[in-house]
Formats: structure tokens, C-alpha cells, sequence
């Protein structure tokens, strides 16, 4: 089947193009040229007049939504969570665990690799991440304490063998005795190690990206604080350009204008917006499930104990919104930290975060406000928010 979008405007990674006429045959984008290059060809049409196309969002840390968890790791949840994502701009996410007793991590990776590459409904799962157990204690947030673990190659290689290899993203508390080689092992089978739920000093934080950490999980939450004698992980994170970083961008997670420090120094290249979503997100208050631990939603924010928050209701379109609010940059730089960024921290960039011929057509089309008017996901038009 072959169709042509038009829009107002349509972000590359390079460049904007001017009313993009772009067209797309059996799933694939096979060319995008603006109005001014060329006439409108023949076929059938979809236009937005005035919208914005960009790449389908991918959000590289959430854990459920629609009153599903991903650690239920069946088709059905996956559904649920892929329709209710696709109808918010995202294309594509990994599926996050969160610490829960070792036989019930390892049943839930197995059942989600069984799930890997199926014809899903919605947004794709194309890979996994583990949050979790290798974390500290004293910045394990909601993590359950009795199921964290020290970090163990024997143990990780068993997660990995559960997952049939589908561990794209691992965080890990880089001062744990074990941790160092275990982030060694993970990237050596390819995985990209984020520096998280930690209370590490500035050199634990440097050995693990010396052994090769590429991202920081959550930015600010779960972290040892800053402090001007004492940097800590923290410190490290904001300052090495090489780093990349996540960012809860609900309002609730991280001040704005920490959200604006946080821009300030880690820029367009190294900032990445995530959602931590749970199953809670687009649901009414009440109590949920956050893998096995009962949280408790009240006015959209999540809470196990007195105060700890677990994980959010955020949808990324929202976060994106809130991120150009916050800052003051424009939708197509917000966007960009929502899908040029993550797939270059997962090396997933020739596949996933930018719209160019050849490509897979995963496009969502905004309004100028960043709202998200359609999803379009291999070629197919989803249903809108």
C-alpha cells in the first residue's frame, strides 16, 4: 500500500524540512521532499495542515501503563501498554523490570523474550532494560529491600540466558562490591550500563563509566546529593560531556528549574526524556501493582510507605511538552530528547529517532504545541489520543 503525508513541517536529524511531502509504501518511508522540490504526486493522501512530523517517541524506561505491568510479560499486557502508548507518540520502548525475587525477575524475562519481535499491537518492545536488583541500599527508592542483590556475573549471566539476549539496558549502583565486573560482562554482550539508584562517591561513579557506563539512570532521583566538596555520582553525571542522562520531566520527580540546570549542562546531545511510567498511567487514583509491590496514586503521583515515590503517570508526549515549557526550547529540540537521544545512547540509531527514506515509517504528527494529533507505526495509522 502506497500513501502520501503532508504537513506543515518535518524534523531530520539535521535539518527541518519546509511542507514535507513524504511518502510511504508497504511500511517504508521512500522519500521526503519539501513542496518546493518537487510537486504533490498522485495517490492517496493524508494531510495536517499546520502539524509537525517527527519520529515516533521511544521511551527507553517505563514499566507498564493502562493497568498493565510489563513483568506480567504476556501478550495481552503488552497490548495494553503498546495501544495505550502508541496513542501518546511513542513507536517503541523497553520493557523495564523492577526488583522483585529472583525466580519471579527471571519468569518475567523469559516470558518477555518469548514476546520480542511478535506482531504486538501499538508500540514496539524492542528490548529490555533492568532496573534493578544490583542497587543501593540506601537510594533503592520503591525497590523492594529484601530482593535486592549484590551485583554477581553468575547471577546477571542468568537474567541475560532468561532474556535470550533481549537486555539492551541495565542499571546498576557502580560502588557495590562485584559491580564493576558485571558492567565489564554486560558490555561485552552489548548491553549499555546506566549509573543508578546509587550512592556513590565520585570515584566509584568514574570506575563505572571507565568500565564502560554510558547513561545515568533517572537524574537526580535515587542519587547521592550534591555537594561542593563532595560531588558524588551526581556531580560526575552532570559533568562529563560524555554521559548521557535521563530525566523525569513531570514536574513531581525534578523542580523546573533543576530541569534547567540539568539542560544547562548536559545539552542536546546527551539528555534523554523518559517517563518511569507504571501501570497507574492513564488510570484513575487508587492502588496498583509496580512488579510486586503495592503502590498507592494519589492526584497522579505514585507512593509506596509515607513518601517514596515509585515510578510515575507521566506520558512522554506530556514529559516533552513539560521539557519545552520548562526550559524554553523549541518542540523539535524537546522531541529530539525523546527520540534522537535514546537511540543513540542504546545504539539502536540506524533503526529507531530519526524519519529518512529507507526507514521504517513510525512518525508522530504534533500540532505545533507539541499535542500529539496521530500515530502513524510501520505504515499503519493508529487511533489518536
Amino acid at each position: 500500500m502506497r500513501y502520501i503525508l503532508t504537513a506543515e513541517k518535518l524534523l531530520t536529524p539535521d535539518q527541518t524540512v519546509p511542507h514535507p511531502i513524504v511518502t510511504v509504501e508497504d511500511g517504508t518511508i521512500t522519500s521526503i521532499v519539501s513542496l518546493a522540490e518537487a510537486p504533490l504526486p498522485e495517490g492517496p493522501r493524508h494531510d495536517f495542515p499546520g502539524a509537525v512530523l517527527v519520529p515516533a517517541y521511544f521511551d527507553v524506561h517505563i514499566h507498564g501503563s493502562a493497568g498493565s505491568d510489563v513483568m506480567e510479560a504476556s501478550e495481552g499486557a503488552l497490548n495494553t501498554v503498546g495501544s495505550f502508548l502508541s496513542a501518546h507518540g511513542v513507536g517503541s520502548y523497553f520493557a523495564t523490570t523492577v526488583t522483585a525475587p529472583v525466580d519471579a525477575t527471571l519468569k518475567s524475562l523469559h516470558g518477555l523474550a518469548k514476546l520480542m519481535g511478535k506482531d504486538l499491537k501499538g508500540a514496539r518492545p524492542v528490548g529490555i532494560h533492568i532496573e534493578g536488583p544490583f542497587i543501593s541500599h540506601s537510594k533503592k527508592g520503591a525497590h523492594p529491600e529484601q530482593d535486592l542483590q549484590q551485583p554477581s556475573v553468575p547471577l546477571f549471566d542468568r537474567m541475560w540466558e532468561a532474556a535470550e539476549g533481549h537486555i539492551r539496558l541495565m542499571t546498576i549502583a557502580p560502588e557495590l562490591p562485584g559491580a564493576i565486573e558485571v558492567i565489564e560482562r554486560a558490555v561485552s554482550l552489548g548491553v549499555r550500563v546506566s549509573l543508578g539508584h546509587s550512592n556513590a562517591g565520585m570515584d566509584d561513579a568514574l570506575r563505572g563509566i571507565h568500565a564502560g557506563a554510558t547513561s545515568a539512570t533517572h537524574t537526580f532521583n535515587a542519587m547521592r546529593r550534591f555537594d561542593h566538596r563532595d560531588p558524588g555520582i551526581l556531580g560526575v553525571v552532570l559533568d562529563r560531556d560524555d554521559l548521557f542522562a535521563e530525566i523525569i520531566c513531570d514536574g513531581l520527580h525534578v523542580h523546573p528549574a533543576v530541569v534547567r540546570m540539568f539542560w544547562k549542562e548536559k545539552g542536546a546531545d546527551r539528555a534523554i526524556l523518559i517517563t518511569d511510567a507504571m501501570s497507574a498511567t492513564g488510570m484513575p487514583d487508587g492502588s496498583y501493582k509496580l512488579g510486586e509491590l503495592d503502590v498507592r496514586v494519589k492526584n497522579g503521583k505514585c507512593i509506596v510507605g509515607e513518601d517514596t515515590l515509585a515510578g510515575s503517570t507521566l506520558t512522554l508526549d506530556r514529559g516533552v511538552r513539560n521539557f519545552a515549557e520548562f526550559t524554553g526550547v523549541d518542540m523539535a529540540t524537546a522531541a529530539s530528547l525523546a527520540t534522537r537521544n535514546p537511540a543513540r545512547m542504546t545504539g539502536l540509531d540506524s533503526q529507531i529517532g530519526a524519519l529518512q527514506p529507507g526507514r521504517t515509517a513510525d512518525i508522530t504528527v504534533l500540532s505545533p504545541n507539541g499535542e500529539v494529533i496521530e500515530t502513524i507505526l510501520r505504515g499503519q495509522r493508529m487511533v489518536s489520543c
